[in-house]
């Protein structure tokens, strides 16, 4: 038998084979569309046409029952030309200072006396203390401090019980102190957070860096800034990106604590876009406030990604 004849139907198989194994991955690729398109569907109504409408709804002036007005871009103008939403973003600013930088220094004070302690009895016990306030709802939160917080509450009871009465106050109802009261919410329920972060980060560490550091006589602090710090970089941006995005977003505890007040010493920019939209019928103004906070959302959290360690990356 001649050779050639086997040669074609060899190729002719091969043909045949890549053929069919094109099919078949062409044939794959859809079903790996079909497998995310419910994804896909769920951002596109829930995320991305709300967010748009938003966006559409900021360009007019309307209360939600009559016609629209077309405004424009009036309604960003007004972000920054009135002083209520001035100081709105300038309330956040603060609270960023109690939702972010005070936890993670307090949580990086405390990683560094753990790392150092080697192992703490019940150290398990005391994470899971820690961390509850981030699985307890933020409603009830709010109003367990509301108590604290109330003019006979735990915290006024201890300063009269210890002879400070005099810095017994009203302290949500009290312009000078209502908006410090709330961020110390925001800074008991991020410590926990932050701690649990950076302790998983110095498990990653080689024990051999402290024992060898302890070993040329480095101190605590010398221990911490050399390994522990280093080491905590990328856990550090992950505790700064989460705990600035949630006190730029804060609207439950000034909801349910103090609803913006006294006056509005304690509004933020997403209170601020709920009392517009459905409490003085400013739907037009409180989608620009909306739009708005959004973007200085991702703007802070492109800034912050830009510290990721490239390692990490």
């Amino acid at each position: 038998m001649s050779a050639a004849p086997l040669l074609t139907t060899a190729a002719g198989a091969r043909k045949a084979g890549a053929t069919s194994g094109r099919t078949r991955r062409r044939a794959g690729g859809w079903k790996a569309y079909l497998y995310i398109l419910p994804a896909v569907l769920f951002s596109v109504t829930f995320l991305i046409v709300p967010t748009l409408q938003t966006g559409w709804y900021s360009l007019f002036e309307w209360n939600g029952l009559s016609a629209a007005t077309w405004v424009g871009f009036e309604n960003y103008l007004d972000v920054f030309r009135d002083e209520d939403l001035r100081d709105s973003f300038g309330h956040v600013g603060t609270l960023i200072v109690f939702y972010s930088f005070v936890p993670i220094t307090v949580a990086l004070l405390l990683t560094m006396v753990i790392s150092r302690a080697n192992a703490l009895r019940g150290m398990s016990f005391f994470r899971t203390v820690l961390f509850l306030p981030q699985v307890i709802a933020s409603v009830v939160v709010a109003t367990t401090w509301l108590s604290i917080y109330s003019p006979n509450g735990l915290l006024n009871t201890i300063l009269r019980a210890v002879g400070l009465d005099s810095l017994a106050r009203v302290w949500l109802g009290d312009t000078s102190s209502a908006l410090i009261a709330v961020g110390l919410i925001g800074t008991w329920l991020n410590v926990g957070l932050c701690l649990v972060l950076f302790l998983s980060g110095v498990g990653n560490v080689q024990p051999e860096l402290f024992e060898a550091a302890r070993l040329d006589g480095a101190n605590g602090l010398q221990e911490f800034f050399g390994i522990t710090l280093p080491a905590l970089r990328g856990q550090i941006v992950v505790a700064l990106t989460l705990s600035v995005v949630s006190a730029l977003k804060t609207f439950d505890l000034v909801y349910v604590t103090t609803r913006g007040g006294p006056g509005n010493a304690t509004s933020v920019p997403a209170y601020e876009a709920y009392s517009r939209a459905f409490v003085s019928g400013q739907v037009g103004s409180a989608a620009s406030v909306a739009v708005v906070l959004t973007i200085v959302i991702l703007l802070v959290t492109a800034l912050i990604s830009r510290m990721q360690p490239k390692e990490a990356e």
